[in-house]
């Protein structure tokens, strides 16, 4: 669901840059031990003049030692509070700190609202703001300080962005505090032709009060330009014990120590009793291993959960015990856990884990590459496996994995490894890598970031991704674009195939064009619309879009408000008053019903359901309906034609009308349901549809919808089914039954309605070679019911989803119905119902030699799934539902080729595995397809894209091949027949002068058609070199003179004259565009006419192409 766009860019901050008189060196009071006055400690603030630039510097508390017993009283305390360095400050003289970044960064952490980021090098500690893109202040370690601490090892950075924590290399931990002014900024953009009082402002206000002519110039997310920021060193924790991993949360620093192995809380402040650490032994806790250290700890604050990585290779998820649950008659613990990763072998050793709450899932990096997925189903240990992932290239190509990270939603995993990156959808199918890569072209123009990862982190609630290289001091942003499923899930979503990216959309435009333009690759299908400027500066990054289920009108809602675009005209609509658009937030989902856009919103403590039009202007006083609802909206889905779905966090789902007039459009509730008991955490539901009897739709109350209507939620990666029955006394209740796990996305056609339409109903003619009935075909009602679920390995079928309504719940011991799967090789976007394809895309790396960087673009791939439920239905002996189903696409210019793909899939895996004839499928398909007119074509074009020893097997459920040649004759088939006289050669039964190949190349005279014709005199003279029988033939239907006029010019060929083909290897060249040979070899006839039709191999023993593939013609 993401997919890497573009080409990335580059920041890099590195001492040569700095101006000289700005750089000063810190000593980190490493001095305080030996004189008792301690070093000034110096930041270096980018971002204008060291005395001037708002990054203030100040001393800290002195070292403080956290000793090998774990004591709580051996801490030594600061003899020299915060102060910080005011007037009168000796600052030295400016040392220049060049040559001191070494081996460029090696550590990256980024701010829990993402508007900060810090990266450590060696020596250097660097704070930078996200948009724009900007230096803050970067803190420069002196030489005393890098002697006396060690150099920096790894980063730390609190949630909130307030304390900085460098890890050292002897051991200690480096703290310092940041402090912003949100209304003060260093720099903001100006136009030099506008008016203003210059381009640096020291303290300029942060609110939008800048000329127009300024934010002309900003960029998504800019408003306000680059913020002043306070540094100051704080202090400096030494802990004897050793430092083997550390871990920054909101109330504390949790270290793990390796000798003696344990667990350290230090909190930031003191708590009421004046404590500020606690401690508690590895050993001491049961349900760890003994004798090993903590390599590895991660922390997930939606979930309150930590993942530990030990020495051992497991991994145990930990939650953190308060005083509250403490048992006062047992010794004190701080922590509780399970392991529920535990290794066979020393390649499933855990390095690197990552938490996903929106799916309840751990990924757990290992040794040998694999990514083993877990679920979490509760707090006391239920953590099975889901999956494993595995990468697309063998270790030795990879390297060892650096970075294990999930994306803020959830649905796309990303691995960096030594030697390159790959992502992964949430479960399991591939996305972009660049381990595609020309590693040489890559290394010429200097894109490390194609080589190999050493840390990654999201930006942009997961619009980009921040990566740092292997050995690099450069930072690279790479775009991503994604489904607009993951931030709104929404029907018209899926089925029109919206894609965000960081700055704009693209909507798929190939739905009403011709069948192969729909199918085809062209990069215009699909329409790209840039957000506009005015309100990405304000509102970046984009959190949610919706398109309409017509495809006519977009909505986009970032950090506030909202802005919506009509697809025709190409005209945008925002707020014109700043206030009315920063008054509320979309949270809850959008939706649009015809040309009026239903959001739910969020405005101070009031939660809504409002209604604009978009032939309106956005104002809050031109609002066409306002519901209030009690509690805030998790999601919005429209049902049927005129139904609003709105869950809540009070796990109720409201059931509204939508009643349009002349005058007004307003929201009706006429139900709700109340699902306690059933859903237990509402905020993990994804999405919401419900089923009505068809009777009921027809002719049933709205108000009783509710008692009615078989719900399905999608829960985390669960497709759960909701059946209402009544109790014994009366009263509503409903049986949950799991459809489907490990779901990323859904789509239930009926309430697909623009793609429902288009399907043909009750128009099809009977089939030319069939009697059935249409009356008793087309009974059904075709995949109008369908559900379509794409679990990350295919895209899973159920033809009729009522099938599944009838197997439950009152039979419990009955299974949900079979699906059908449509496996694909890329990623499905959407299902193009009428088309009879799946959509999907597909990243690629491009690089060129002309060009000094590479940039990832994305192909459309599509892929039938007609043969895949026609293959179901034949399998169930079902042939008139596959009828049915077929005659719904029968009109569509590829569907010949949709029967052949069945036909030969049958056939490659009846061949390899022969089928005894009571279960065999192939005789089935044959007998389905002689139903239609193309029967005869269908069996010649896969007789030539199957191997020979296949064909033994496929025509021993045909008539003889002399009939079906009979048959093509008698239908005007011609080069059909022409495809039968090659079957004929190969089962030995056509001589060199059999009267089919004459009869045949009589017709083709009688008809004109002199290139069938010459592809004949090509198939005879292979089959005699000395060209005796061509010139009997040719005798025979009067293509050439007399033997007396064999030299004149009155041959009838003149002019494109067949030269003799040369034999080569066995001599197995037989014209007719088509090659014969023993099985296990592969030729081709010697010669050919540039106007002679295709000819390509199909690989060993293989029959080659005696017309182009459909796909060509």
């Amino acid at each position: 669901m993401y997919w890497p766009i573009g080409t990335p860019r580059i920041y890099a901050s590195s001492d040569n840059r700095i101006l000289k008189d700005r750089a000063f060196k810190s000593g980190d009071s490493a001095n305080t031990q030996q004189s008792g006055n301690p070093d000034h400690v110096n930041a270096v603030g980018t971002a204008g003049e060291a005395g001037s630039s708002g990054v203030d510097v100040g001393n800290g508390d002195a070292e403080r030692t956290i000793s090998r017993e774990e004591s709580e009283q051996n801490e030594k305390k600061s003899s020299h509070p915060d102060q910080p360095l005011g007037n009168g400050l000796n600052w030295g003289e400016p040392q220049t700190p060049s040559g001191h970044v070494s081996g460029g960064i090696i550590g990256l952490r980024v701010s829990r609202n993402g508007l900060m980021f810090a990266t450590i090098t060696t020596n250097i500690l660097t704070i930078w703001q996200t948009r724009p893109t900007a230096v803050l202040a970067s803190v420069v370690r002196s030489e005393h300080s890098l002697g006396t601490y060690g150099h920096n090892t790894s980063l730390l950075l609190r949630p909130d962005s307030a304390i900085f924590v460098v890890q050292t290399s002897l051991g200690y931990l480096i703290t310092y505090s940041l402090a912003t002014d949100p209304n003060s900024r260093v720099y903001v953009p100006h136009l030099e032709n506008s008016h203003g009082s210059g381009s640096r402002h020291r303290s300029a206000s942060g609110s939008r009060s800048h000329s127009s002519g300024d934010r002309a110039i900003w960029g998504a997310g800019e408003d306000g330009g680059v913020r002043e920021v306070s540094v100051r060193f704080k202090m400096v924790i030494k802990v004897d014990a050793g430092i083997a991993r550390a871990l920054a949360l909101d109330e504390e620093l949790v270290v793990a120590t390796e000798k003696p192995a344990a667990v350290q809380c230090i909190r930031w402040t003191p708590d009421s009793s004046g404590n500020q650490t606690s401690t508690e032994l590895l050993s001491r806790m049961g349900w760890m291993s003994k004798k090993i250290t903590i390599l590895e700890m991660v922390h997930d604050r939606p979930m309150n959960l930590s993942t530990w990585i030990t020495s051992d290779g497991r991994a145990y998820a930990v939650q953190r015990l308060s005083g509250a649950s403490q048992d006062p008659d047992t010794p004190k613990k701080l922590f509780k856990g399970y392991c529920f990763h535990s290794p066979e072998n020393e390649g499933e050793y855990a390095i690197r884990a990552s938490i996903n709450a929106r799916f309840s899932l751990i990924a757990i990096g290992c040794k040998n590459g694999f990514i083993l997925v877990y679920t979490v189903r509760d707090y006391v240990g239920n953590i099975p496996l889901s999956y494993k992932l595995k990468p697309t290239v063998s270790l030795p190509s990879s390297g060892r994995m650096n970075s294990l990270s999930y994306s803020p939603d959830g649905y796309c995993l990303f691995a960096g490894f030594e030697k390159g990156w790959i992502t992964w959808s949430v479960y399991g199918k591939p996305g972009g890598t660049s381990f595609t890569s020309d590693q040489h072209i890559s290394r010429s123009n200097g894109e490390e970031w194609l080589n190999g990862i050493r840390e990654a982190s999201w930006l942009g609630g997961g619009s980009e991704i921040l990566l740092v290289a292997q050995n690099d001091d450069r930072l690279w942003i790479l775009e991503m674009a994604r489904s607009a499923v993951s931030g709104c899930f929404s029907s018209a979503n899926i089925s029109r195939s919206l894609l965000q990216t960081n700055s704009g959309f693209m909507v798929y435009r190939g739905y009403d064009q011709p069948d192969l333009t729909t199918i085809s690759a062209e990069s215009s299908l699909w329409h790209h619309v840039q957000i506009p400027s005015m309100y990405l500066i304000d509102q970046w990054p984009i959190r949610q879009a919706v398109i309409s289920p017509d495809g006519r009108y977009v909505a986009v809602a970032g950090r506030r408000g909202l802005a919506h675009y009509s697809v025709n005209s190409g005209r945008w609509k925002t707020f014109v008053n700043e206030n009315m658009e920063n008054e509320f937030v979309v949270r809850g989902g959008m939706c649009w019903y015809q040309h009026i856009l239903i959001a739910a919103v969020e405005s101070g403590d009031h939660c809504e359901l409002r209604l604009y039009s978009r032939e309106l202007s956005l104002d809050n006083s031109l609002l066409i309906y306002t519901e209030k609802v009690p509690s805030p909206v998790v999601l919005t889905a429209l049902s049927g034609v005129d139904s609003l779905l709105v869950y809540t966090y009070d796990n109720i789902l409201y059931h509204f009308i939508i009643t349009a007039t002349s005058k007004a459009v307003e929201l009706v509730q006429v139900g709700q349901i109340t699902f306690n008991g059933i859903v237990r955490a509402p905020a993990r539901v994804r999405a919401v549809s419900w089923i009505l009897p068809d009777e009921h739709l027809q002719d049933g109350d709205p108000s009783q919808d509710v008692a009615v209507a078989s719900v399905i939620f999608l829960v985390d990666g669960k497709l759960v089914l909701l059946q209402p029955s009544t109790t014994n006394g009366g009263d509503l209740k409903y049986d949950m039954r799991v459809i489907s796990h490990n779901v990323e996305y859904y789509a239930l056609m009926r309430d697909q309605y623009s793609q429902i339409g288009s399907l043909k109903r009750n128009q099809q003619p009977p089939s030319p070679g069939t009697e059935i009935s249409i009356d008793g075909v087309h009974e059904g009602n075709g995949l109008r019911d369908s559900l379509w679920v794409f679990d990350g390995s295919g895209m899973r079928v159920w033809i009729d989803v009522q099938d599944i309504i009838r197997s439950s719940p009152t039979e419990l011991t009955k299974d949900i119905p079979p699906s059908v799967l449509v496996s694909a090789d890329f990623y499905p976007l959407s299902i193009l119902l009428n088309k009879g394809v799946v959509l999907g895309i597909e990243p690629d790396l491009v690089q060129r030699r002309d060009i000094n960087y590479a940039y990832y673009k994305f192909s459309l791939r599509t892929h039938l799934f007609l043969p895949h439920l026609l293959r179901y239905h034949l399998s169930q002996y079902n042939h008139p539902a596959a009828l049915h189903l077929s005659y719904h696409y029968q009109d569509l210019l590829y569907f010949p080729h949709a029967l052949e793909v069945l036909l030969h899939d049958v056939l490659d895996e009846e061949a390899d595995k022969p089928a005894s004839p009571e279960t065999a499928l192939l005789p089935g398909v044959l007998s389905f397809l002689s139903s239609f007119p193309q029967y005869l074509d269908i069996l010649v074009q896969c007789t030539r894209k199957t191997e020979m020893r296949s064909w033994r097997t496929l025509f021993s459920y045909l008539p003889p091949p002399e009939e079906l040649f009979e048959e093509s004759l008698q239908r005007g088939l011609l080069k059909t027949a022409g495809g039968y006289l090659l079957v004929l050669h190969t089962f030995q039964e056509l001589g060199s002068s059999s009267p089919q190949l004459v009869r045949l190349l009589l017709r083709a005279k009688e008809d004109e058609d002199w290139e069938l014709c010459k592809e004949l005199a090509r198939f005879l003279t292979a089959l005699d070199d000395t060209g005796t029988t061509l010139r009997a033939a040719l005798e025979l239907v009067e293509l050439r003179s007399s033997q007396e006029d064999l030299n004149s010019s009155s041959f009838v060929f003149q002019g494109t004259r067949l030269d003799v083909p040369r034999r080569s290897g066995n001599g197995n060249g037989l014209g007719l565009g088509i090659a014969s040979g023993e099985e296990g070899s592969s030729t081709r006839s010697g010669s050919r006419s540039p106007t002679s039709v295709g000819e390509t191999s199909e690989g060993s023993g293989s029959a080659q192409e005696f017309f182009p593939p459909l796909d060509q013609q």
